[in-house]
């Protein structure tokens, strides 16, 4: 893929009011949100329910690509079809998540590093040829007492900065995820600090490895107070925060920012992006986008709980929070439906 095709697949993941929908969680993962509504944690389990998601009427009216798995990369559906050929009938884009997970980061208790260079540049050539037209990596950042380290920001800035550059070598977009968790009882104010430091790093990290800014999509965290925090900050002053944030640290080559939803609930996570486009969006260089997994599928699992016979609803439940993350793209996430819902 050349440059232009690399800024074209970035720039139309993140056209229209359309945003990301994140279906790649690990075996493990999966299975523990199974476990909580009592759906068998087997294969055929997962891949009857990404069968109910990538089959949802209208997908693609919201969902401008999907990511996924390299298990559901896979899958078929019950039919035989192959999961790609319906996610590509559909209109989406099909990604992939590339890393191999965190594992604790030597010499630094309480701190992670994702692991997966190992052999990338083969794995992503294969992608690639299945039909993958992006890629995704995740960083982690736990905030605590004395962490996050620069050792730790440094380490897992260089390994997405080397990650994007493969990843654009091989003609496949790098969503580029460095997140600052949520947990704990952190104020907003050091969640933004951090995450400020984080940003800056991951970018000069970018340049380093001459990653082409033009063809990739920032997936940050919103800048939030911890989960536990006493005060936890309206929409607005978290839109006001974080944008602040990002404007000191997103060049404005970059064509789209898809935030992550963390573990924020699926209403607040739409009413925090709406806050963001209502108040900001034509002052800003790139388009503010989602890119969220439980956000927008959570509703839906609780109501499937693996009964086909309530297949129907939960694809509507799943179509309906998309839909409310597309008006929060323009900002029409009415402030009366909001406080209803919250």
């Amino acid at each position: 893929m050349s440059a232009h095709e690399l800024i074209d697949t970035a720039k139309a993941l993140v056209a229209g009011d359309k945003g990301l929908l994140a279906m790649d969680e690990s075996k493990p993962t999966c299975n523990k949100r199974f476990a909580a509504v009592e759906i068998p944690q087997t294969e055929e389990a997962r891949r009857a329910y990404r069968e109910l998601i990538l089959t949802t009427p209208g997908l693609g009216k919201c969902i401008s690509g999907v990511i996924l798995h390299d298990e559901t990369i896979r899958q078929h559906k019950k039919d035989g079809t192959a999961f790609l050929k319906v996610i590509g009938d559909a209109g989406i884009s099909p990604g992939i998540k590339v890393d191999a997970g965190t594992t604790n980061m030597a010499g630094h208790p309480g701190e992670r590093i994702t692991e997966g260079l190992d052999g990338l540049r083969y794995r992503l050539v294969d992608y690639f040829q299945m039909g993958a037209r992006f890629a995704k990596w995740r960083a982690v950042i736990t905030l605590g007492d004395g962490i996050p380290s620069r050792s730790c920001i440094e380490a897992n800035a260089h390994a997405l900065a080397r990650y994007a550059a493969l990843s654009q070598e091989a003609g496949l977009v790098p969503i580029v995820e460095p997140e600052v968790l949520m947990d704990g009882d952190h104020t907003m104010e050091r969640c933004g600090s951090v995450t400020e430091e984080v940003l800056r790093t991951v970018f000069d990290q970018l340049w380093a490895q001459r990653v082409l800014l033009e063809g990739m999509i920032l997936k940050p965290n919103m800048v939030l107070p911890g989960l536990t925090c006493p005060r936890q900050e309206s929409p607005e002053e978290i839109a006001d925060a974080t944008v602040k944030c990002l404007l000191r640290t997103v060049p404005a080559a970059v064509p789209g920012i898809a935030f992550l939803s963390g573990g924020q609930s699926p209403k607040l996570a739409s009413a925090r992006l709406n806050a963001m486009n209502a108040g900001f969006k034509p002052r800003l260089p790139w388009a503010l986008a989602f890119s969220f997994a439980r956000a927008i599928q959570q509703p839906a699992l609780e109501i499937w709980r693996g009964n086909d016979d309530h297949a129907s609803a939960a694809q509507q439940a799943l179509y309906d929070r998309a839909a409310c993350n597309c008006a929060a793209r323009r900002g029409e996430f009415e402030t009366a439906t909001r406080k209803q819902m919250l």
